[in-house]
């Protein structure tokens, strides 16, 4: 059951979404993505919850970790791909995190630099609030976003606004980053019955 839980391939209108395993991406290609050999990993990384990968092995090893979770049903990571205009770019990768004790899943998402400010991240948010609710049939999609991190809160304003959710407000010492910082998350959220709601009023309009 749990293998075949997740759907390996998504598509949107522009964006393809291939599971990320060593079947779909070779660790060597996939490291100069999440490397110092990307231009602007710097900017990329600053808000996410790891740093650059140092080594290939350090990307071998995390393709590893989210193939053991995709296993377990706990989370669904994809590759994302620009569909037509260049030619299936890699332009970076979207996360579901499920958790299945709470009936809750948050979404993730990082970017190539090169890719930013073309609406792929609210693309990305509804293929997998869809995912969440449609498919997994759980009750909430939460999603955190790093204070300070004003342009992803701009972005997810508008999707979470899209699917009737709401802000939660600001958790404090939410999290720990890689190199011990300790930071706060705003939230937002998405229940089961907004996104029902907001479908039947878009059918109805």
């Amino acid at each position: 059951m749990r293998p075949a839980l997740f759907p390996r391939k998504l598509q949107t209108d522009r964006l393809s979404f291939e599971r990320l395993c060593h079947e779909t991406i070779d660790a060597i290609e996939y490291y100069q993505y999440c490397s110092h050999a990307e231009p602007g990993i710097e900017a990329v990384t600053r808000y996410l919850p790891w740093d650059p990968h140092e080594t290939v092995k350090e990307t071998a090893d995390y393709i590893d970790e989210l193939e053991a979770k995709w296993a377990n049903g706990t989370r669904a990571e994809y590759l994302l791909r620009v569909r037509e205009c260049e030619e299936g770019s890699v332009a970076g990768s979207a996360g579901l995190i499920v958790d299945w004790e709470t009936e809750t899943a948050k979404p993730a998402i990082w970017l190539r630099r090169q890719f930013w400010g073309r609406g792929y991240s609210g693309e990305r948010a509804a293929a997998l609030i869809e995912l969440a609710f449609d498919r997994l049939d759980l009750d909430l999609v939460a999603i955190p976003v790093q204070d300070g991190n004003d342009r992803s809160r701009r972005a997810v304003e508008k999707y979470v606004d899209r699917f009737g959710g709401g802000y939660d407000g600001l958790i404090r010492n939410s999290t720990r980053r890689p190199d011990g910082t300790i930071i706060d998350h705003h939230r937002y959220s998405i229940t089961r019955e907004q996104y029902e709601k907001r479908n039947a009023d878009t059918q109805l309009s």
